[in-house]
């Protein structure tokens, strides 16, 4: 790979080859970073270049990721997720202007598949037949759909919450699930066991350095839509920390090689419920444990995997960290799906949630122009979707009782 350096340890500063089956450092056992040639890719790929390409697939960033110029990519048509223009929600915030990024409808419906996609071409580079994960459920059902799509079998481990809707994707894909009686970091904790027993290729964020290179792809895709021209602040929902820090690496790669002239703040947001690496940055403290609770089942994480590289990535863009509790999440929601036609599923549009809250408390000033990324499908979640949404009007086939019905909830037909 010309485009690659090495693997840089973010903890010892150890470089490392760029192996395909690449894990932790090999020195002090710390999460490793891709390093990138940037005179390289000056060289051999400008912005418009890109923009000309027909493949409308995260592939078409291939200069900006860590991939053999010979492999083969599934057939899955992973990224290339719609940017919209979003007038109307912004003048409800209060905001000059804002843009939604719909990640919600890649393959398996979560901004999951762009890891997952990268973590199946490494795979095949290494050269292995299984590949498996732990997973609050979007990673789990992108890495067995990708999976699928390339011949690879998956073992994937969720905890006993994981919503039915994630499970059966699972299972339609043809992956062992296993289903752990426990919370997140019991199944993660299962599946690094069984990983290390049986030799699998590791798809766990954490642990595998390409994960956060196929994620930062949303940043590239965002760019390129903005045409380069980037906006002060992007919103994000954060959980082990990948997401954001994918997110962030994406945006400093633009940068090095010249693409863009401007970095964006990042808005990182979590819920009330499970907030470890938000608190830590609001109190100045290193991050601390904290329980699982809140109905955003893919934040859900109290034990962050990648909270390192998620800090560094707020501290350093000078961003902004906010909270949300679960009913501003459902209320997020509806507005989402009212004002702009997308349907997110709770950690989907968590960080919609936190840009809201973030204006109000004014943390980010009203003048400013923001992207906030839809990580995840509402389809995921229906049951939490019914809770956001409420009931239908249910009657009897009769006019009369329509109108009255109409009359007693105030609809203007």
């Amino acid at each position: 790979m010309k485009n690659v350096k090495c693997a840089k340890c973010i903890k010892c500063g150890a470089e490392v080859k760029a192996v395909p089956d690449l894990t932790t450092c090999p020195q002090c056992g710390g999460i490793l970073d891709i390093q990138y040639d940037y005179d390289y890719i000056r060289s051999v790929v400008t912005p418009e270049m890109i923009e000309a390409r027909k493949d409308q697939t995260m592939w078409r960033y291939k200069e900006f990721l860590p991939v053999e110029p010979e492999t083969e990519f599934n057939k899955l048509k992973v990224g290339g997720s719609p940017f919209y223009e979003a007038d109307r929600l912004a003048e409800i915030l209060g905001v000059a202007k804002l843009y939604i990024k719909d990640d919600g409808v890649n393959p398996t419906a979560s901004l999951k598949d762009r890891a997952s996609a990268m973590a199946v071409a490494k795979a095949v580079e290494a050269g292995a037949d299984t590949i498996a994960c732990s997973s609050t459920g979007n990673a789990a059902s992108s890495l067995a759909g990708n999976a699928a799509a390339a011949g690879l079998k998956t073992f994937i481990f969720v905890p006993e919450r994981a919503p039915k809707g994630k499970v059966a994707q699972l299972l339609n894909f043809g992956a062992t699930v296993i289903s752990v009686q426990g919370n997140y970091e019991d199944t993660f904790r299962l599946s690094a066991e069984a990983i290390d027993k049986y030799g699998w290729y590791n798809r766990n964020a954490a642990i595998n350095p390409y994960l956060m290179e196929g994620k930062k792809t949303v940043a590239l895709e965002i760019a390129e839509q903005l045409h380069w021209k980037m906006t002060d602040y992007v919103a994000i929902s954060v959980g082990d920390g990948c997401t954001i820090s994918g997110v962030w690496k994406g945006f400093k790669d633009l940068y090095a090689a010249g693409f863009i002239d401007k970095l964006p703040k990042l808005i990182s947001v979590q819920a009330e419920g499970c907030c470890p690496l938000n608190r830590a940055i609001a109190q100045n403290k290193p991050w601390e444990p904290m329980e699982e609770n809140t109905l955003a089942d893919s934040i859900a994480v109290g034990v962050p995997r990648n909270p390192d590289k998620a800090l560094n990535a707020i501290r350093e863009s000078e961003g902004v960290v906010v909270n949300v509790s679960d009913e501003e999440i459902l209320a997020a929601m509806r507005l989402l799906g009212s004002t702009c036609g997308v349907f997110g599923e709770p950690a989907g549009v968590t960080g919609t949630a936190g840009l809201k809250k973030a204006l109000e408390l004014g943390l980010v000033p009203k003048t400013a122009s923001v992207v906030s990324v839809v990580t995840g499908s509402g389809l995921k979640d229906v049951a939490n979707a019914m809770k956001a949404a409420g009931e239908p009007i249910s009657l009897k086939p009769e006019l009369d009782l329509l109108e009255e019905a109409f009359a007693q909830q105030g609809i203007k037909a």
